[in-house]
C-alpha cells in the first residue's frame, strides 16, 4: 500500500491500519496499481476457464452452503449470482455508521486485490468508484455471524438496487449511482459469492477499533497522571528500575510516558513523600495501562494479517499443480473473533481501573480535596453525579467483554456449524471503546478540578498541556450547573485524539 498526500494506492505492499483509516475516515481517495489490475485479470481468467470448461465448483456451478450439493448449470450461474446478494441482504436495526461502511468496502476492494477471488476487474474498480465519489450504502447493523449480511447490502448498491447515501442524503441505489455518474454492473460467475464472502467487515470494524483503542491509552496515561498529581501521588513507584525486572514491553513505555507527562511538576515533588505507598489505581497504572497497550499491540498484529489476507471462499490458483479452485474456509474469521473479544476486554480495563481513580477524586476521605471537588459541598452536588455515569459506562463494559467468539449457532442446515461471530465481536468493542473514551473525559474533568485546588504548585509539563487545553472549552466548576455538555466536550477532545496531539506537541511522542 502506498500513501501520499493525496491518495492511496493498492499495490503489493502491506497494507496498515492507518491507510485504512486515512481513506475510511479522512477520505482520501483510492486507486488500484497496474500490477493489481494485472493479478486481479489473472485471476478472472482462470475462473472463466473454469466456466467454459463446465468444472463443478462451488457457488460457480454449485448452490451455496448446503445448497452446495446442488448443481446449477452455466447458463443459471450468472443468475444466481444477483440472487445471492438479493437474499443474503437481509440486515436488522440500525445503520452502520458511514466510516464504518467505507472502511469495509475498501477491504472488500483489498480483498480482491490479491488475484485469488476472480473478480473481473470491472466490477472491483466500480466499487472504487464507489469510494472515491462517497456513495455509502445503508447497511444494517444486525445480522453478520462473521461475514455475508453486510457486504451483501454494499453490493445491492452495485447492482443498482438497496439503498445509499449520496452526499448525505438517503435515495435508492440507482438513484445513487446515478447522481454519482457511476454505471450499475451485472455479474458474472462467482462474483456475487465473492462480494459476500470473507472477513472483511470483522476486519474493518476491528481495523478501527485499533486505531482509536491506541489513541485512548495515550489519553488514559494523559489523564491518570493528572488524577495522580491532583490525588497527591508518589513517583517513586514509578522508578524506571520496577519495569526494568518486569519484563512486559507495555509497563516500560508506560513508566517512560508517566516520566515525560509530569516532568518539571512542582506538585509531584512536594508530594513524593506525603504518603508511603498510593492506592493500586494509582501505583499500578504502569502495570495495568501496559497491560493494555501489549494486548492492543497483539490485536494490532492479528487485524494487520488479516487484512492483507486472501478470505474468500473458494479461492482460484494457478500454480505447477495446474489450475484449479480450491474450497476451504479462508472466511472463517476466529482469529479476528478471538484478538477483538480480547480487545474489548483490554478496554474495559483502562476504564476500570479509570473509574476507581474518579471515585477517588470525588471522595474527601481518599483525596484529602473538598468533596466532590466542590466548594460549599451541601448546597452543591459538583462531581457526584459524574461518577455514577462513568459506574454506570464501566458496568455496561463488563457485559459487552463477554467474548463473542466461545459462542456459535449451527446455520444453513448444519453446512456451516461453526462460525466465528467475529462481527459481533467486532460491533461490541466499539462499543467498549466508546464508553471508555467517556469515562476517560469524565476522569478529565474531575482531574482538572481537582489539581485547582492545589495552586500555586504547578503540574508537569504534560499534565499541564492537558489541564491548559480542557479549560480552553470547559470553565472550572466554581457552583453546580449542567455538566452534561462538558462530559460531551472531553469525550470529543479524546475521540478526536485532539489531547493526545496538544501534549505530544508540547512534550514529544507517547509510546503505545
Amino acid at each position: 500500500m502506498i500513501k501520499t498526500q493525496n491518495r492511496v494506492t493498492i499495490t503489493e505492499e502491506d497494507f496498515t491500519i492507518e491507510e485504512l483509516i486515512s481513506v475510511a475516515r479522512y477520505n482520501l481517495p483510492l486507486e488500484l496499481s497496474e500490477s493489481i489490475k494485472q493479478k486481479i485479470k489473472q485471476g478472472r481468467a482462470l475462473v472463466d476457464g473454469f466456466v467454459a470448461e463446465n468444472r463443478v465448483i462451488y457457488g460457480i456451478t454449485t448452490g451455496v452452503g448446503e445448497n452446495s450439493k446442488i448443481r446449477i448449470s452455466v447458463s443459471e450461474s450468472r443468475e444466481l449470482q444477483k440472487k445471492l446478494i438479493m437474499s443474503h441482504a437481509c440486515g436488522m436495526g440500525d445503520p452502520l455508521e458511514k466510516e464504518v461502511v467505507r472502511a469495509i468496502m475498501v477491504m472488500m476492494i483489498k480483498n480482491f486485490s490479491h488475484g485469488y477471488s476472480g473478480v473481473r476487474l470491472e466490477t472491483v474498480e466500480r466499487l472504487v468508484e464507489m469510494v472515491n465519489k462517497e456513495v455509502i450504502p445503508f447497511v444494517p447493523r444486525e445480522g453478520s455471524l462473521g461475514y455475508l449480511n453486510h457486504q451483501a447490502h454494499i453490493s445491492l448498491v452495485l447492482l443498482g438496487i438497496g439503498e445509499a447515501y449520496y452526499q448525505g442524503i438517503l435515495v435508492d441505489g440507482e438513484t445513487a449511482l446515478k447522481k454519482a455518474l457511476i454505471r450499475p454492473i451485472e455479474l458474472h460467475e462467482k462474483e456475487g459469492l465473492s462480494l459476500i464472502n470473507g472477513t472483511v467487515d470483522m476486519t474493518a470494524i476491528g481495523a478501527l477499533a485499533v486505531y482509536d483503542a491506541i489513541h485512548v491509552l495515550k489519553a488514559a496515561d494523559i489523564v491518570s497522571m493528572i488524577s495522580f498529581e491532583a490525588l497527591k501521588g508518589t513517583y517513586y513507584a514509578f522508578d524506571p528500575k520496577i519495569s526494568q525486572v518486569k519484563r512486559h514491553p507495555g509497563q516500560r513505555k508506560t513508566t517512560d510516558n508517566i516520566h515525560k507527562l509530569i516532568e518539571n511538576s512542582e506538585i509531584a515533588e512536594r508530594f513524593k513523600d506525603y504518603r508511603l505507598q498510593d492506592a493500586l489505581s494509582i501505583r499500578s497504572i504502569p502495570q495495568v495501562h501496559g497491560a493494555c497497550k501489549d494486548n492492543v499491540d497483539y490485536v494490532r498484529t492479528v487485524v494487520e494479517r488479516e487484512m492483507n489476507s486472501a478470505t474468500d471462499n473458494p479461492l482460484v490458483f494457478n500454480d505447477q499443480d495446474g489450475a484449479r479452485a480450491i474450497s476451504s474456509s479462508n472466511c472463517h474469521g476466529e482469529a479476528v473473533a478471538l484478538a477483538l473479544d480480547f480487545l474489548a476486554i483490554s478496554l474495559s480495563e483502562l476504564a476500570n481501573i479509570s473509574e476507581r481513580r474518579i471515585f477517588r477524586l470525588v471522595s474527601p476521605e481518599y483525596s484529602g480535596l473538598p468533596p466532590f471537588l466542590i466548594e460549599q459541598s451541601g448546597l452543591n452536588s459538583g462531581f457526584m453525579i459524574p461518577q455514577y455515569i462513568a459506574a454506570a459506562l464501566v458496568s455496561n463494559n463488563k457485559v459487552f467483554s463477554h467474548p463473542s467468539s466461545v459462542d456459535s449457532i449451527s446455520t444453513s442446515g448444519g453446512q456451516e456449524d461453526h462460525v466465528s461471530m467475529g462481527t459481533s465481536a467486532a460491533l461490541k468493542a466499539l462499543k467498549v471503546i466508546a464508553n471508555t473514551e467517556k469515562v476517560i473525559g469524565i476522569e478529565w474533568m474531575c482531574s482538572c478540578q481537582g489539581i485547582e485546588f492545589l495552586k500555586p504548585l504547578q503540574p508537569g509539563a504534560g499534565t499541564k498541556a492537558a489541564c491548559d487545553l480542557f479549560r480552553k472549552y470547559v470553565p472550572r466548576l466554581e457552583e453546580d450547573r449542567i455538566l452534561y455538555k462538558d462530559m460531551r466536550k472531553a469525550e470529543e477532545l479524546i475521540h478526536s485524539a485532539e489531547i493526545v496531539k496538544h501534549v505530544e506537541d508540547k512534550i514529544g511522542p507517547l509510546q503505545v
